[in-house]
């Protein structure tokens, strides 16, 4: 069980390039950046401009949670959604989740989707008991180098 300790006392704020280091050390941590994807590239793109960002948790100066959240008009999409470790199961993916949620619907957006691995039913279970449902749809990828 998390540290019940920091439960609901979130401070969400967005990214700074100061930050970086310590997210992706975050997302290491929490095992959602995965070895063949290098974090600093997609950092890089979240904040190129203002359809995308980083949002922070952070219980008093210690950073615990984060999401990335992307929108293009009217769907919105969150990424990287990671709590440490050792403060899991406490309510802050909760609490970041619903931060990513109200980023994207202030910017219009009426759908929130986001993409797990289908082996990873913990993640999916979580997921579900915040109102997140299965599309049942497949989600395929080409890898284009520009």
């Amino acid at each position: 069980m998390g540290d019940q300790a920091v439960q609901n006392t979130l401070r969400v704020r967005e990214i700074e390039d100061s930050d970086i280091e310590a997210v992706i050390a975050l997302w290491h941590k929490s095992g959602v950046a995965p070895s063949w994807n290098p974090p600093e590239r997609d950092i890089v793109f979240a904040l190129r401009d203002t359809h995308s960002t980083i949002l922070l948790g952070e219980a008093g100066d210690q950073l615990i949670a984060s999401a990335m959240v992307g929108e293009d008009g009217h769907r919105g999409w969150v990424y990287y959604v990671a709590v440490d470790p050792e403060h899991q199961k406490s309510g802050l993916g909760r609490e970041i989740m619903q931060a990513a949620e109200n980023w994207l619907v202030a910017r219009g957006c009426w759908k929130v989707q986001l993409l797990i691995r289908a082996s990873n039913q913990g993640v999916k279970n979580f997921y579900e008991s915040i109102g997140y449902k299965d599309t049942e749809t497949v989600c395929m990828k080409n890898v284009v180098e520009n």
